[in-house]
């Protein structure tokens, strides 16, 4: 899974593909409608996906092997909508990472995951795939 070029922006829902970087911001793309766009760094904080780890007992597990497990087990076990209560998605988390550090993991990191989730599966799901095929054969 390839998170590399995309990013959460503060102050900006959703994500977005990373085009180009300038010193003094970035150049981004909307995944809903294509759009560019200037983002500057005295108004904004970016944080791409690639960067995210989820705390465990023993490490940190990486976003990307996060979201391959919510993909590879999603058949077996609906992913739950962000809004449920905090125990039914704890309860759910534990099955995607065993080990999370249930104090350093907090549930609305837990409901991030979720929708980050699913707005790559909706919107970048072939950019995120891009090559793994290839690296299978």
């Amino acid at each position: 899974m390839k998170l590399e070029n995309i990013i959460s922006v503060s102050g900006m829902p959703g994500l977005y593909k990373l085009i180009a970087t300038r010193p003094n911001g970035l150049l981004i793309e909307s995944f809903d409608n294509n759009k560019r766009q200037f983002v500057s760094v005295r108004k904004h904080q970016f944080t791409p996906l690639v960067s995210i780890g989820i705390y465990t007992y023993t490490d940190v597990a990486g976003l990307d092997d996060v979201l391959q497990k919510i993909e590879s087990t999603s058949a077996d076990q609906p992913i739950p909508d962000p809004n449920d209560k905090a125990d039914q998605l704890r309860a759910w988390f534990k099955t995607i990472v065993a080990d999370h550090d249930e104090d350093r993991v907090h549930i609305n990191d837990i409901r991030k995951v979720i929708k980050w989730y699913t707005f790559i599966r909706q919107h970048a799901w072939d950019m995120v795939h891009a090559g793994d095929e290839a690296g299978k054969e």
